[in-house]
């Protein structure tokens, strides 16, 4: 006949199944600490990378301290996203730093491909006006009478200039204006660039001239 089991067998039962809970106890407070260190670690490098985001869109894009600050909403649905307790949180916070990391990207390339500079685009505005100008001249000299020019030549080599800065400014208006900033001419690139062409043709008929 078998033994039946005893108070001392019903002791060591016991005594393993406590010392079972304790190990398992003791593995599930082990990963939580380390998931505490991990998130600890992931909310510092969170930090570390929205500093010099929150530096850039404050200081050099000129977004108000305001609406960096998180909204009711945003932060209930941040609360929820947290509840889970420590791993939830550091599945959050590996969330948020992909986000700055796409964050980062995206200024990246934003200052790649930064706009003109005010007189470089107004350049390309005003340049064409003034080679047009250039070209009338050209054509005027080519068929006035030898040795001389005619009234309506130099009255047009004076006032065309002038209707190319204009027609650049009201240009550039156009097309760059309609903003909450005013629009920057450059009129001194303008100017210079609408002249261009009246010296140009001046040091090319004197040129002549001396050729001759």
């Amino acid at each position: 006949m078998s033994e039946q089991p005893g108070p001392w067998d019903d002791y060591l039962a016991a005594a393993q199944r406590l010392d079972a809970v304790r190990r398992a106890a003791s593995a599930a407070a082990g990963e939580q600490v380390a998931t505490v260190q991990a998130a600890q670690q992931e909310l510092a490098a969170v930090r570390a990378r929205l500093a010099p985001q929150r530096s850039r869109l404050v200081q050099d894009l000129g977004v108000p301290e305001a609406q960096l600050l998180p909204q009711p909403a945003e932060q209930a649905l941040a609360a929820q996203a947290v509840a889970g307790g420590p791993a939830a949180i550091l599945a959050a916070l590996r969330q948020a730093r992909a986000t700055a990391d796409t964050a980062d990207a995206s200024m990246l390339h934003q200052t790649r491909v930064a706009p003109l500079r005010p007189w470089a685009r107004n350049l390309l505005v005003y340049g064409p006006f003034a080679a047009a100008v250039l070209i009338v001249q050209i054509v005027l000299y080519l068929v006035a009478p030898s040795g001389s020019l005619p009234t309506y030549a130099l009255l047009c080599g004076l006032s065309l200039p002038l209707l190319a800065y204009a027609l650049g400014w009201l240009t550039i208006g156009f097309v760059y204006g309609g903003g909450p900033q005013k629009v920057d001419r450059t009129p001194i690139v303008g100017a210079v660039t609408c002249l261009t062409p009246v010296l140009l043709t001046c040091m090319g008929v004197g040129l002549l001239a001396f050729i001759r």
